[in-house]
């Protein structure tokens, strides 16, 4: 949908009163841009003389990184799709009974559907996050910023996320599978957190910087 468009596009697209792409589109959306920061970490390793001792892990950590990006990506677009369904099952009838249930069975479907891609992006950052933090370590140190970008980014979408999964639970009548899910993306956000600042306190220490 807008996967193959211009950022132009995409970002006029999210600026308008239109319902799509939303918040779970443009999460995903900056995990994936912070993903392409550890593949350009990655990328400047493999290959040198200087980090040949490393160059079979990096290839690992770039593979990772490539299918975290394109696997973000892909939620992106279906984040959009899947909101479309949500809208469209409140967009229905409810004058009798009959419509009213239909309608009601319609939106907590929907919402399921919907939860699963930002949930996804939850999944998927908090992954990612692994690989970046190696990068901090064993990737070429001229582009140890790009890593902390990668980092940044990485847990901010996971964050953005989250909270558009908890804005869907919030009407989902299934109390079970609510509790679960809270509980799996807070504990995500909690690891998360710890990994980007360890992250991070080795990048600013590499440059001089602060957190």
């Amino acid at each position: 949908m807008y996967l193959y468009g211009t950022v132009r596009s995409y970002a006029e697209a999210a600026s308008s009163g239109q319902p799509t792409p939303g918040g779970g589109s443009v999460a995903a959306l900056a995990g994936a841009l912070g993903m392409t920061m550890g593949c350009m970490a990655a990328n400047f390793t493999v290959g040198k003389k200087k980090f040949k001792a490393v160059e079979p892990e990096v290839q690992q950590l770039l593979a990772a990184c490539l299918r975290a990006r394109d696997d973000l990506l892909r939620l992106m677009d279906e984040d959009t799709k899947a909101y479309a369904a949500v809208s469209a099952a409140y967009a229905m009838p409810k004058q009798t009974p009959e419509e009213a249930a239909a309608r009601t069975a319609m939106i907590q479907k929907a919402l399921v559907v919907a939860m699963d891609s930002p949930l996804q992006v939850v999944r998927t950052c908090r992954s990612a996050l692994e690989p970046i933090a190696r990068l901090a370590e064993v990737a070429n140190p001229n582009l140890i910023s790009d890593v902390g970008v990668a980092a940044i980014l990485a847990e901010a979408a996971l964050r953005a996320a989250k909270l558009n999964v908890e804005i869907n639970l919030q009407s989902l009548e299934d109390k079970a599978l609510s509790s679960a899910t809270r509980s799996e993306v807070e504990r995500a956000a909690e690891e998360a957190r710890a990994i980007a600042r360890q992250t991070m306190e080795k990048v600013v220490r590499a440059i001089g910087g602060t957190l």
